[in-house]
């Protein structure tokens, strides 16, 4: 009887949040599933920006001193990613635009050709399809407010997970009929069973997409527990510069010598990201991605220098203690990037799953509900002679 009223909880439990959250999980999946591939979607979206490569690495020195020319009103900060394959274009984003600057996160993107540093774009965050689409998987549109509501949505979808895998579990220890998919079955008995095993076979990376998506969604609620390093920049971060800072002076050396400089510090390492400081009292930033991190496109290994070309603080992702290294594998294991194009399809096809799970559950409850009726209007002529 109280492993029978237990199970029924579990059931209502379960039928809840799946009828309440689903429509948010399955909004969640398939905009993840697309976010996987979004350099390349973008690019196939927008062919002006497509390049046709290979070509080299561009000079640093020059990409700046090409933004300087054509954006001279700009003079805060610019965040430059160096092309990440031959065919990839310069893209530089501009962190807080005045025509932006009631968003927490929108700035302005432009991208260059790396053969010419002609500008082939210049877009707002936000205004693209896939930059529209990542705001809408990360933060429902809603900006700042939105990624709290994602983020403790996402922990009840986490215990809805759990009950299913609970109301799964075979009481008689017979898991080689608890997998089997009954193909002769009535329909019913086949939705049952493709709803139960998606979610069994899926259950691992759904729920390491799940746990991901919320701690990149709130950095802040586990890096202390972690003990991670402080002052991380997460992704989607935008300091604002500080009211009244003076802009930053041009740098006593060219930042070609600076990224020579700053790769000195860890030979072998490739240079993925330049970040210009926003007024006098930054460094330079130079992110470099060292073989055998998890994400090459947005590697930890960071070397801050000043305006005068000295080395202020180095920060090898090697040497960062193992709460900080979690947060760092977060990204990639998201999209799949940690373990390659195999890894990326594999979460691409796993952003389907939460669909799957919405309709077949969908269609459970419509036939339980079916059943019910019909077995109280077998009851009612019975009922009516008693």
């Amino acid at each position: 009887m109280a492993n029978n009223r237990q199970r029924i909880l579990w059931l209502r439990l379960h039928l809840y949040l799946g009828l309440s959250l689903g429509a948010l999980f399955v909004l969640m999946g398939l905009t993840g599933s697309l976010l996987v591939f979004y350099t390349k979607l973008d690019s196939a979206l927008n062919p002006q920006i497509q390049v046709t490569g290979p070509v080299s690495s561009p000079s640093p020195q020059a990409i700046l001193e090409q933004l300087h020319k054509a954006y001279p009103e700009r003079t805060a900060g610019w965040r430059i990613e160096m092309p990440l394959h031959g065919d990839s274009p310069v893209l530089a984003r501009y962190l807080k635009p005045i025509e932006t600057r009631d968003r927490h996160f929108a700035p302005l993107m432009v991208t260059l050709d790396p053969q010419t540093l002609q500008a082939s774009s210049s877009r707002f965050w936000g205004d693209t399809a896939m930059t529209w689409l990542y705001d809408l998987h990360y933060t429902l549109l809603l900006d700042v407010n939105g990624k709290n509501i994602i983020a403790i949505a996402s922990i009840f979808i986490l215990v809805s997970l759990a009950s299913g895998i609970y109301l799964w579990w075979p009481q008689n220890g017979n898991f080689r009929l608890a997998l089997t998919y009954r193909r002769q079955a009535h329909f019913y008995r086949r939705v049952y069973d493709w709803h139960k095993l998606c979610g069994v076979y899926g259950l691992v990376l759904l729920a390491m997409l799940t746990i991901t998506g919320i701690m990149l969604e709130q950095p802040d609620w586990f890096e202390g527990w972690l003990g991670a390093k402080p002052s991380m920049l997460h992704m989607g971060s935008a300091p604002t510069p500080k009211s009244g800072a003076q802009p930053a002076p041009p740098p006593g050396i060219s930042m070609d010598t600076m990224a020579h400089i700053a790769m000195q510090q860890f030979p072998g390492s490739e240079l993925r990201w330049i970040y210009t400081p926003d007024s006098a009292d930054g460094d330079y930033q130079f992110r470099l991605y060292q073989p055998g991190e998890p994400g090459k496109r947005f590697p930890k290994t960071i070397v801050f220098i000043t305006h005068d070309g000295k080395v202020a603080v180095k920060r090898d992702y090697f040497a960062d203690n193992s709460g900080s290294k979690v947060m760092h594998w977060l990204h990639p294991l998201h999209n799949g990037e940690a373990f390659g194009l195999a890894g990326r399809w594999l979460v691409f096809a796993s952003g389907f799953m939460p669909l799957v799970l919405f309709v077949t559950g969908w269609m459970r409850w419509r036939h339980k509900r079916r059943a019910a009726r019909m077995q109280q209007r077998r009851d009612y002529p019975r009922n009516k002679k008693g």
